[in-house]
């Protein structure tokens, strides 16, 4: 038993020596960086530090409509899924416009989501100007 207590003695000891010298090796600079927020709270108005570096890493300047429509919105409106209108028939693309109010009525409608397409039809860091851009790439309305 002795012989037991001997050797767990010298592993706290171990362990306790690592510890020490683990503690000594850290810097405030390195407490820091490990308590620093990992985002912020913007709103909108008001100045909101960092953000170039945000918009920055996450590409950079405006997506393409072509960008947008293979990322989000091809896989339903090419085969035109649950009733949505197909890219490029325009005429089933006027019909909404007509009753949504004209293409400021459909974006309004991208925006919010409609059926069983969801807001900004999942392409949540899509700008307004971006998702008419698109509407109007596959609509082919102006």
């Amino acid at each position: 038993m002795n012989l037991i207590k001997k050797m767990l003695a010298a592993h706290v000891a171990v362990l306790a020596l690592w510890a020490v010298g683990a503690q000594a090796a850290t810097t405030n600079d390195d407490i820091a960086a490990r308590l620093k927020p990992v985002g912020e709270v913007c709103v909108q108005g008001e100045e909101c530090k960092g953000i170039e570096t945000v918009a920055a890493a996450a590409g950079g300047g405006a997506k393409t409509p072509d960008d947008i429509i293979a990322a989000h919105c091809g896989a339903c409106h090419t085969a035109g899924v649950l009733g949505a209108p197909k890219i490029g028939d325009t005429a089933a693309w006027k019909d909404r416009a007509d009753h949504q109010g004209g293409l400021d009525g459909l974006l309004a409608k991208a925006i919010t989501g409609i059926n069983a397409m969801p807001p900004k039809g999942t392409c949540a860091d899509c700008s307004d100007d971006e998702l008419k851009a698109t509407i109007q790439k596959m609509s082919g309305l102006k």
